[in-house]
């Protein structure tokens, strides 16, 4: 499977979601509850959406102790790198690998707040300096 194919829909970000929120591996029938009461996936959908998202080794899951049938499941990324992974796939496609692009357009469609550009130019200067080291 190749890099590109290891990034999450958006479907499958959403049960990412869930999978992130949790302190501890959770049942697919906890996740299909929580996902039911934020949208309207069903069962079969999440099902499917956890068995891709082990395929691309996103998530993992152990085996229930007291009843085999019943997996837990956790994410084996953390929501840093898949949102790393998928802004340098979103990058490669739409701005031809060019970040300033992404980062200009970004930045030209909307108006930011005093806040907002204090924070980017502290990014900025951090990027700044890692290049320097």
């Amino acid at each position: 499977m190749s890099k590109e194919d290891k990034i999450p829909s958006d479907s499958e970000w959403r049960v990412m979601e869930v999978l992130w929120e949790s302190k501890a591996p959770l049942p697919s029938s906890e996740i299909i509850r929580h996902l039911n009461e934020h949208g309207n996936m069903t069962s079969r959908m999440v099902r499917v959406l956890l068995n891709r998202l082990c395929q691309k080794e996103l998530v993992d899951y152990i085996v229930d102790e007291k009843d085999a049938r019943v997996y837990h499941y956790f994410s084996r990324k953390s929501r840093a790198e898949c949102r790393r992974e998928k802004s340098r796939h979103f990058i490669e496609c739409y701005f031809a690998g060019s970040q300033t692009g992404a980062i200009a357009t970004l930045l030209q469609s909307s108006a930011l707040t005093a806040e907002q550009i204090g924070e980017l130019e502290a990014l900025l200067e951090e990027n700044k300096r890692k290049g320097e080291e």
